[in-house]
Parts: structure tokens; sequence; C-alpha cells
């Protein structure tokens, strides 16, 4: 006799309809947005330009916020107390010259692989079905960690071979004061391979495409937050679980993001202070 044929029937009853219950509203709950979605922008959801279109919106609504944020921080002391470096200010020219290089390889890479996957990619199919609130959640923090287990492994070659740091990685950390814009201050080689690696993740670990979507924004998030120069207390790195990808103790001078892998044994250590 098996474990359920013990349970009385009464119960039994009980507990198959929990468990339909408890699956159909795990099912409807991304569902009816879904919906809308794929009804009112299937056309523009399909297109291969959507991916990086979203991306980069989303980058430059999170600089152009903390950017306002540096230009008042001098004579708004509201704002200036959440700054780790007080004595320091972001100048126009520091804006400038990262925005440059920011805009140069967007014009020079990103634009023309995105041209590229328009005009020969064909649109992508879209699934009638959500994702599972359970899949979309396991999903982004699945392609965070294996996306932050890439990054650690490429940022520990590059700071321990000389010609790799000096060629593609060095750039990064021109600047020691960490302010949004300093995010993407990158080389050629690196902006590639987080690229890649954004994109690839997802198709790795089989996500639904609104799952996908929804990791490329939290990741631009997490890597934004990282090097805006602000510690605020609603900070990612404040919460507990999100803590595993984002510095547990925010860095004084421009500290590069080795995060799941570096605060995993802190997170499980009442978060000490990281001896990185």
């Amino acid at each position: 006799m098996s474990g359920l044929d013990m349970i009385p029937g009464s119960l039994r009853g009980v507990l198959d309809v929990s468990n339909t219950t408890w699956a159909l509203s795990e099912h409807s709950v991304l569902q009816p947005m879904w919906d809308y979605l794929q009804q009112n922008h299937e056309s523009t959801l399909r297109s291969p330009l959507f991916p990086v279109i979203l991306s980069v919106s989303m980058y430059l609504v999170l600089v152009f916020f903390y950017t306002v944020l540096d230009l008042l921080a001098p004579t708004w002391p509201s704002i200036r107390r959440f700054q780790i470096h007080q004595d320091r200010t972001v100048t126009w020219s520091n804006i400038g010259s990262t925005l440059a290089l920011t805009t140069y390889n967007h014009l020079l890479y990103i634009f023309p692989a995105a041209v590229a996957q328009w005009l020969w990619r064909p649109p992508v199919p879209l699934p009638r079905e959500a994702p599972t609130l359970t899949a979309f959640l396991l999903g982004i923090v699945g392609c965070t960690v294996v996306f932050d287990f890439q990054y650690y492994l490429w940022h520990l070659l590059h700071h321990r071979v000389g010609w790799l740091y000096r060629t593609f990685h060095a750039l990064h950390h021109q600047y020691r004061q960490t302010f949004s814009l300093v995010t993407q201050y990158l080389s050629a080689w690196e902006l590639f391979s987080v690229g890649f690696w954004t994109t690839v993740d997802p198709l790795l670990l089989q996500c639904h495409c609104l799952t996908t979507w929804a990791f490329m924004l939290f990741n631009i998030w997490v890597s934004t937050e990282d090097h805006c120069g602000y510690d605020f207390p609603w900070a990612m790195h404040r919460l507990a679980l999100i803590s595993l990808f984002t510095p547990s103790v925010r860095p004084v001078s421009h500290i590069p993001r080795l995060s799941f892998l570096a605060n995993l044994s802190i997170f499980l250590n009442n978060n000490k202070k990281k001896t990185l």
C-alpha cells in the first residue's frame, strides 16, 4: 500500500484541490501580462532588434538618473550623504569622456550588430504560454549565476596576465572613482564578452523569452548600481538573497564585479567584511 493510499479520502481530495489551485494560480500570475503583450505588441517583441533596444534603453535611463544625482550632489546634502566618495565630485569632464567612449562603442559595435540581426535573423517565435513564476525567477537567478561565474573567470584571467590587462581591461580601471557611466567604459573586447554571455546564457539554460528579457534588465541594473557610486538604503546589496550578486560592502575605489563567487562565502558567514 502506498503512502497516498493511507491518506483518508477527504484529506486526499483537499490536497488534490490545493495542488491544482496552486498550479493554476502560479501559472496565471504571468499569463495575463504575456497575453496582453502578445496581443498588442507581438510584432515589436518578435523583432531581433527588441532585446537590443530594451537593454540600451534600460542602461540610458539608469545612467541618466544617476548622472542627474551626480550633478545635484555637490549642492544637495540629502543626496551627497549617500555618495561613497563624498570628497570627490563627478565633473562634466568625467561625464564627457565616459559618455564619448560609450557612444563610440555603441555606434561602432552595438549598432552594426543590431542592424545585422535585423537584416539576417528571422523574427523570433513567441510561445503562447508564459513561464511559471517559479521558472521565471529561477531562470533569472540561474542566468545571473552563470554570467557571474563567466565574468569572474574572465576578470581573473585579465588581471593575472599582464598583456591581457594592459590591452583589454586597463581602460575599465582608468577611473578609480565610481560613477554610473563607468559601467560601460570598456574596451571592445570586454563589451563583446559581456554582451555575448548575456545573450547566450539564457539560450543555454533554455529560458522563456520573457525570462531572458527580465534577466537582461536585471543584469544591467546590477552592473549599473555596482558602479553608481551611491550606497542607498534600498540598494540591492542590502537585500539578503540579492546580496549574493552584488558587493556586500561597497568599495571605496573602483573594485570590479566578482560578486557571486566572492560573496557566497561571505553570505554564508553572516556577511562578514569581504577580503577580496
